[in-house]
């Protein structure tokens, strides 16, 4: 395992005004805005690698303030992250500075944003989230989600649902959050997703797995973000693919 190369893309979707989505990987960030093609990245392994979604809350203001503040600060950390304690006080200080930001401002008021991602380390990989973006391994047998979503079930006749019962920020007053982690050990040719509800929300999870299954990188990208328009692209879409190289 010589490498990492993380293939990552955002778009508005075919419904919404404007892009509430923001990325992190390592110290490139990208918030707000929408990337014409799939961009690939490739990273030495054995440094601390952060790549992570951070989904604006709908409904209330400024979620792409709250997501952007999120991937800034995840890369100003990443490098300093090294065990899931560090990765746990991480979030807990995003949340603080989503709080911090919005004190005093009235058009900030109850801003909020989820956080999905993963952080690759010499030996393992953490798996992260607070909210409902996810995290996915795509696996030889198949695709298995690792992250656990903040929401209730959906209500009967439904796949999906779009409540949350957990963010950073997102409430008038100072709310914990308790980030969901979780460690995997790494092979040469893993691979994992790291996903808004933009992607997961339209295409069900047997989709994605067959285009994973099919592509990789750029191509896959690609194919996931087409899948969603195909059908409806009713949010924001973005997404990060990792694969572990030699």
């Amino acid at each position: 395992m010589t490498y990492i190369a993380v293939t990552a893309l955002s778009h508005v979707g075919l419904v919404r005004e404007h892009n509430e989505d923001s990325l992190v990987i390592g110290p490139w960030t990208l918030c707000g805005t929408v990337t014409q093609n799939p961009q690939t990245l490739v990273f030495p392994f054995g440094r601390p690698l952060v790549v992570a979604v951070a989904d604006g809350l709908g409904g209330q203001p400024a979620g792409e303030v709250a997501s952007e503040l999120v991937v800034r600060q995840l890369s100003s950390l990443g490098p300093s992250l090294d065990c899931a304690q560090a990765v746990d006080d991480a979030l807990n200080l995003c949340n603080d500075a989503v709080y911090s930001a919005a004190d005093g401002r009235p058009d900030l008021t109850a801003m909020g944003t989820t956080v999905a991602g993963a952080l690759v380390l010499a030996e393992s990989l953490l798996s992260f989230n607070v909210g409902d973006s996810k995290v996915f391994h795509a696996a030889r047998d198949g695709l298995h989600q690792v992250s656990v979503d903040d929401s209730p079930p959906p209500v009967p006749g439904h796949r999906t649902t779009s409540a949350v019962t957990q963010v950073l920020g997102g409430s008038r007053g100072h709310t914990a959050i308790t980030p969901h982690i979780e460690a995997f050990a790494l092979a040469e040719g893993d691979r994992y997703l790291v996903c808004s509800d933009g992607l997961t929300d339209p295409v069900p999870d047997d989709a994605i797995e067959e285009l994973l299954r099919v592509h990789d990188d750029g191509r896959a990208a690609f194919e996931l973000w087409k899948a969603a328009i195909d059908a409806g692209g009713p949010d924001n879409i973005t997404l990060a693919l990792l694969r572990i190289g030699a």
